[in-house]
Formats: structure tokens, C-alpha cells, sequence
């Protein structure tokens, strides 16, 4: 199994997971998050002052999936969150040991399904 961890724009959540639907995930658990890469934040005029916004809000996608879709989950997200602009964001794939779903004790690829 691999956990997908996807770091996307806000504007851009609807397009990711409908891009996910239609390759088969059927679970994704999401977070409003904030931070800061080559991007290093930027500068807001708001009632004529300036503010420096330091951490950029994003949104950040967790997915754990068969390893067999993993090449198809990722390119789904790739296409679906490109703008083509800096921030688009970053996709991290990790190995996952085991999972067990709570109500009915099954583990492994069935408790992800």
C-alpha cells in the first residue's frame, strides 16, 4: 500500500478530486494547511497598508491506495492541480506497513477499499 500526500492551491480541490473519482479512489481525508516553498509567501494591500503573508494557505490531500493505482492516482492529481505557475504545489509518496479499518477489524488492501 502507498499513502499519496498531496500538497495542492485551495481553487484547485474540486478538479483534484474529481479527477480522483474518476480513476477509483473512493477516500480522501483533507486539510486546510498553510507554508511556504520556493514561493517564500507574499505581499497583500489591504485598507492601504501593506502585510506580508509569510505561510500561503494550500490545501493538503492524504490518500492511501493499493500500490498498483499508485502511478495512475498521481498522474490523476498532476493534471488535474497544474496551473503551470510556481506553487502548484508537491506530491510525496510513502509506504504504508498495514491498515486496519476500526469497525470490522479487516486489515491490509481490504480495509483501504
Amino acid at each position: 500500500m502507498k499513502k499519496i500526500e498531496a500538497i495542492i492551491k485551495p481553487f484547485k480541490l474540486e478538479e483534484v478530486k474529481d479527477a480522483l473519482s474518476g480513476v477509483g479512489v473512493q477516500g480522501i481525508t483533507v486539510s486546510e494547511v498553510k507554508g511556504f516553498g520556493r514561493q517564500k509567501g507574499h505581499k497583500e494591500l489591504y485598507r492601504g497598508a501593506e502585510y506580508v503573508v509569510e505561510f500561503v494557505p494550500k490545501i493538503k490531500l492524504e490518500i492511501v491506495i493499493s500500490d498498483d493505482k499508485t502511478e495512475e492516482v498521481v498522474q490523476a492529481i498532476v493534471k488535474a492541480a497544474s496551473t503551470g505557475r510556481i506553487g502548484d504545489g508537491k506530491i510525496f509518496v510513502s509506504t504504508i506497513d498495514d491498515a486496519i479499518r476500526i469497525r470490522t477489524g479487516e486489515f491490509g488492501d481490504i480495509a483501504i477499499g
